[in-house]
C-alpha cells in the first residue's frame, strides 16, 4: 500500500488498521511555535467517537490520543508530529465468517485479490472506517493553524440523511446546533426528521446514507495551484479518500447542469470599497483557485455496507454462490460521524496550500 500520504508542505501520513494494536498519523511539515496539547486533539476525537449514541456502533473505544513526537513543553518543535490512539474494544472472531465469504460492497474480496491473501480482514483492516480517527488527529493540528494564524474557520454539518433535508437555516444556527443532537443536523427539527430515518433503518437491519455540507469562512483569495493541483481537485481527493464517499460538489453543484451561464455566472461588485461577488454559485474556487467568498461544498455517503439482511456473496474456496449475513458492529449511518472528518480533511488540504502560497510561515513567534 503505497496511498497513505496527503499533502506536499504540510503532510500527513496515516497508519494502522481497524483491529491492528493502533491508529495513527504522522504530520511532517507543521510550523514550529504552534501551541498544541493532548486536549486539543482529544477534544476533536471526542466528537467522531464511537458507542456515544444508539444509531452509532455499539463499538467502545475511548479514542485516547497519544502523542509521541514533535511536541516539546507546549508548543510545536517542528519535527515531525507522531500521536496514535489504541485499539481496545476489539472482536476479531465476527470476522472470522467473511474471509472466505467477502461482503458485498466492501473493500473485502477486492483487497484479497491486489494484495495476494495478506491483508488484514478484521473489521475491514485498511479500508475501515476506523483509520478516520487518525485524519482526526491531523485535522484537529491543521484547525488550530488556520484558526490562528488565518481566522479560517471550517464548519461542517448534517445537510441530508434518507431524503430527509435540513432546510432555510443560517450558519451560525448550523454551528450552534450541529453538536447538540446525535444527527449533526443544523436545526433540531432536522435532527428530528433524520434521526427518525436511521431507526426506521435499522429496525429493518438496514443501513441509510446522507450528505455532510462544509463552509469555510475566511478564507483568502489565492489559494490553489492549478492546473492539477487546484484546490477543489485537492479537496476532491481528500473527500474521497474518506471511506464511503461517492461524491462531491462545489457551490450550486450538480444543478449547474440545468441553468443558463447568465444565471450561474457570480458577477463582481464594489462593497465597502473592496472587490467582492455578488453571490456565490462557485462554491468560493474559480480556475482552481479560492476566490476569498465562503467555501462550499457536499460529499455524498454511501449507505453502510454493513447490515443483518440476507446478502447474495461467494465462497473463495469453492467459487460457489452462497449467502451472507453480517455480523459485528456497524453504525447503521455513518453521516453524524463524518461531520468532523469532512472538517479535519478540509483544514488538512487549507493548512498544506496556505503553507505552499506562503501566508502560514514556518515558525510562529509567541514571544
Amino acid at each position: 500500500m503505497a496511498g497513505n500520504i496527503l499533502g506536499e508542505m504540510f503532510r500527513v501520513v496515516s497508519f494502522g488498521e481497524s483491529h491492528g494494536r493502533c491508529i495513527g498519523v504522522v504530520i511532517d511539515g507543521c510550523p514550529a511555535g504552534l501551541e498544541l496539547s493532548e486536549e486539543d486533539i482529544q477534544k476533536e476525537l471526542n466528537l467522531r467517537r464511537p458507542g456515544t449514541s444508539r444509531i452509532t456502533t455499539s463499538r467502545m473505544e475511548e479514542d485516547k490520543v497519544e502523542i509521541l513526537s514533535g511536541v516539546f513543553n507546549g508548543y510545536t518543535t517542528g519535527a515531525p508530529i507522531c500521536m496514535i490512539i489504541l485499539n481496545k474494544d476489539v472482536r476479531s472472531e465476527d470476522y472470522e465468517s467473511i474471509k472466505y465469504t467477502p461482503r458485498p460492497s466492501h473493500a473485502d474480496y477486492f483487497a484479497h485479490v491486489k494484495y495476494g491473501g495478506y491483508n488484514d480482514y478484521r473489521g475491514g483492516g485498511r479500508f475501515s472506517g476506523r483509520i478516520t480517527a487518525g485524519f482526526v488527529m491531523a485535522g484537529a493540528v491543521a484547525k488550530k493553524l488556520l484558526k490562528k494564524i488565518l481566522e479560517v474557520e471550517v464548519t461542517a454539518y448534517t445537510l441530508e440523511i434518507g431524503g430527509e433535508k435540513a432546510e432555510n437555516f443560517t450558519l451560525d444556527e448550523a454551528k450552534r446546533h450541529r453538536y447538540e443532537n446525535d444527527v449533526r443536523a443544523p436545526t433540531p427539527e432536522a435532527a428530528v426528521k433524520m434521526k427518525e430515518k436511521i431507526q426506521q433503518a435499522m429496525l429493518r437491519g438496514d443501513s441509510i446514507g446522507g450528505i455532510v455540507e462544509c463552509t469555510v469562512t475566511g478564507l483568502p483569495v489565492g489559494l490553489g495551484e492549478p492546473v492539477f493541483d487546484a484546490l477543489d481537485s485537492d479537496l476532491a481527493k481528500a473527500m474521497l479518500s474518506i471511506p464511503a464517499v461517492k461524491g462531491i460538489e462545489f457551490g450550486a453543484g450538480f444543478k449547474a447542469a440545468r441553468m443558463f451561464g447568465s444565471e450561474h455566472n457570480d458577477p463582481f461588485i464594489v462593497k465597502d470599497g473592496r472587490i467582492d461577488l455578488e453571490k456565490n454559485d462557485a462554491g468560493g474556487i474559480v480556475g482552481g483557485i479560492s476566490t476569498g467568498a465562503p467555501l462550499l461544498f457536499r460529499v455524498v455517503f454511501k449507505p453502510p455496507s454493513s447490515i443483518a439482511l440476507k446478502q447474495k456473496t461467494i465462497d473463495l474456496r469453492t467459487r460457489e454462490e452462497t449467502e451472507i449475513i453480517v455480523s459485528g458492529r456497524h453504525d447503521p449511518c455513518i453521516v453524524p460521524r463524518a461531520v468532523p472528518v469532512v472538517e479535519a480533511m478540509t483544514a488538512i488540504v487549507l493548512t498544506d496550500h496556505a503553507i505552499r502560497y506562503g501566508i502560514i510561515p514556518p515558525v510562529i513567534r509567541n514571544l
